[in-house]
């Protein structure tokens, strides 16, 4: 889980006109996800072109956006269409209908039941308000519940703690390191590794006290 770097005391927020709100898949406390639209791209745009992101997410999804479609709107429909990924936008439920930042499974293996999860806010007004954790969280509830997922995996650089601590926060177990996998600042870095279970999943999901209520309105997993 990564979330851009925070804006100056007095920042304005910059998020353009508000996208097609596409369709709402669930929902907490404090964020929403719903399906990924045509208008989504200038915020992934937006992202690509960060290099906080870029330092600390490293996403494929932005990278192959940015630099195999060259921003293309037909990126939208190659998502849409792609059986070993979901990608969801991330919507805060008080303040601007732009989205915060993107959630995703990839690498979607759903005979052996497990994916890849990438989560990621990229608005700096919306860092460091658990956003991402939150997000990440409903996520693997989807995964869970829709897909029939038994295992969830994720990856995060050791030069990024917000990251291993929001995996941590989610009950994801470190489960091994990719000894100086990446190249940055002019050195190797580690890669850590990551994975929770089924079980595990459905444990923090009864101490979780940022889901909704099942009787609350739009508490509820939608269709796709």
């Amino acid at each position: 889980m990564v979330e851009a770097g925070p804006l100056p005391a007095g920042a304005p927020w910059d998020g353009g006109a508000p996208p097609a709100r596409g369709v709402v898949i669930t929902r907490g406390r404090l964020v929403h996800l719903r399906t990924f639209t045509r208008e989504d791209l200038p915020c992934l745009s937006r992202w690509a072109e960060d290099p906080y992101l870029v330092r600390m997410a490293g996403s494929e999804l932005l990278q192959v956006y940015k630099d195999v479609y060259e921003g293309d709107p037909s990126f939208h429909e190659a998502i849409l269409t792609d059986t070993t990924q979901i990608v969801f936008m991330i919507v805060a439920n008080q303040g601007p209908a732009e989205p915060v930042g993107m959630v995703r499974l990839f690498n979607i293996h759903q005979s052996e039941g497990y994916a890849g999860l990438e989560a990621m806010v990229g608005e700096r007004r919306a860092a460091r308000k658990g956003f991402g954790v939150q997000a990440s969280r409903l996520m693997a509830y989807y995964g869970a519940d829709v897909l029939g997922l038994r295992r969830l995996e994720a990856k995060a650089y050791a030069y990024n703690p917000l990251s291993i601590n929001g995996l941590k926060r989610n009950g994801f177990i470190h489960e091994g390191t990719l000894r100086k996998a990446s190249w940055r600042d002019g050195r190797y870095w580690d890669i850590l590794v990551f994975g929770i279970l089924r079980d595990e999943i459905e444990e923090h999901r009864r101490q979780d006290r940022y889901l909704l209520p099942p009787e609350a309105e739009g508490g509820v997993i939608e269709s796709p």
